[in-house]
């Protein structure tokens, strides 16, 4: 890095984030003291250094693609981010700022031959969209209800998966399954708006909203300015997801229709009857009509959680209900169990053939072995909260074998000379991490964060 950014509040210590999010805590303590305040004074928290650098840290910590204009992060810190900032903040106070069209990419959806749309903007727009959020997200955060899990802070895919263990053991077996078609792109912006300014009174911030969500994409060389829609990729869009459908779980009833299990535009209903199952779908069709959105039919379903039943994907994971074996005649326990989903076996197998494929036979095997273990680490530590053993040795299992077909190949060898080097002139296989011991079974009232990690100490 640059020795302007070396020089930067940020690295001088950690009181300039700390200041960041003394500013959360207070925005968030006024916002839940008073539902029905509305912020008049966003604007020059928004502009305020620290924030604006808090801003930076985490548009460099996600990395990412440049946008339109092509500026790379590097190029970012070689242009020197206290000068990046100093002009931004400038543009922003004196009206000037305007974003460039995000860039439009089509992503593969994993599992099917459909694409999705992804929307880049460029890195200086990143920047003022992460200071947005920083100032907005705690002001929202006090309203958002439990049912959300998706995009918050200290709350994840974990705290949504333990909901619905908790839930079917309590007899709620009866499983509305959906998610939102299109909803990044689908919601009205004019509405979207309306959802903000029930907390926001401030105009500047408020107008930079609106500019923001006008700025467009560019698509095939073209700028497109769609009328609905906040694009999927930018910064600021999870949260405004959220704000949006928060009107949507503000007004379940939980006793009523079952208990809703939301996780940005993923939603699940868990249901004590058939009945209850029914009339959940029918009033989650209505509710997401009047919010100018629909479900998706190809990923609608009711799924009634039985011995031998069916199961359903969530998160990543499939769940299905069974029932352990009996002991000395005794009949087993009956439970939810889940484990890595067929489509997460799919996409974990295609990036290590992506990892081990012969255009990278000029790598030496530590580094790609290294990056193997890099996947498997990540990956093993998001599904090891389930009954995933078995899919978990599939896993690595495949890993090893491709590694032995990659060294066979780099040596003009067939697969039994790599399977020798693996097996028998390597110590530890060459260094591929194991996936053994690691599994947590997730249990019906034992949150998983309170659960001792592999080290035996206790997650927080």
């Amino acid at each position: 890095m640059s020795a302007e950014v070396s020089a930067s509040p940020a690295d001088s210590g950690r009181v300039p984030l700390d200041k960041v999010r003394a500013l959360q805590h207070t925005l968030y303590r006024a916002a839940k003291a008073d539902p029905g305040r509305r912020f008049h004074a966003l604007w020059d928290k928004i502009l305020r250094r620290d924030v604006l650098w808090r801003a930076w840290v985490a548009v460099r910590r996600n990395d990412g693609a440049p946008g339109v204009d092509r500026t790379t992060l590097d190029q970012v810190e070689e242009y020197g981010v206290t000068r990046l900032l100093d002009e931004l903040a400038a543009e922003l106070r004196e009206g000037r700022y305007r974003p460039l069209p995000a860039r439009r990419v089509f992503i593969p959806k994993p599992g099917s031959s459909e694409q999705r749309p992804l929307s880049i903007p460029a890195v200086r727009d990143r920047i003022v969209q992460a200071a947005v959020k920083i100032v907005l997200e705690p002001v929202f955060e006090a309203d958002f209800l439990p049912c959300s899990f998706g995009f918050r802070p200290r709350r994840g895919q974990h705290d949504a998966l333990q909901v619905v263990i908790d839930e079917a053991w309590r007899g709620r077996r009866w499983v509305v399954e959906t998610d939102i078609a299109s909803c990044f792109e689908a919601i009205p912006k004019d509405r979207l708006m309306h959802a903000v300014e029930e907390r926001v009174a401030d105009q500047s911030v408020l107008k930079l909203l609106r500019v923001i969500l006008r700025a467009g994409v560019m698509d095939a060389g073209v700028v497109r300015h769609p009328v609905t829609g906040t694009p999927q990729g930018g910064v600021i869009s999870p949260l405004m997801c959220n704000v949006y459908l928060h009107r949507l779980d503000r007004v379940w009833d939980s006793r009523a229709h079952g208990v809703l299990v939301r996780f940005a535009d993923d939603v699940l209903v868990m249901c004590a009857t058939r009945q209850q199952a029914e009339d959940a779908l029918g009033r989650l069709r209505v509710l997401l009509a009047d919010l100018g959105l629909e479900p998706k039919e190809a990923k609608t379903r009711i799924v009634h959680l039985a011995d031998d039943g069916r199961g359903f994907d969530f998160l990543g994971f499939g769940h299905k209900w069974v029932r352990s074996r009996g002991v000395r005649g005794r009949r087993g326990v009956a439970f939810l169990a889940r484990w890595p989903s067929n489509k997460a076996m799919r996409r974990a197998r295609d990036r290590i053939r992506e990892l081990t494929v012969r255009s990278r036979l000029r790598l030496s095997i530590e580094t790609v072995v290294g990056d193997i273990n890099v996947f498997l680490r990540g990956w093993a530590q998001y599904f090891r909260y389930g009954h995933s053993t078995i899919r978990l040795n599939k896993i690595r299992n495949y890993a090893l074998e491709r590694l032995m077909l990659f060294i066979g190949k780099r040596h003009k060898r067939g697969r039994s000379f790599g399977m020798s080097v693996v097996a028998y002139l390597s110590p530890d296989q060459c260094g591929l991490v194991s996936l053994s011991g690691i599994v947590v079974a997730p249990r019906a009232g034992k949150p998983w964060r309170e659960r001792p990690n592999a080290g035996g100490e206790r997650r927080r």
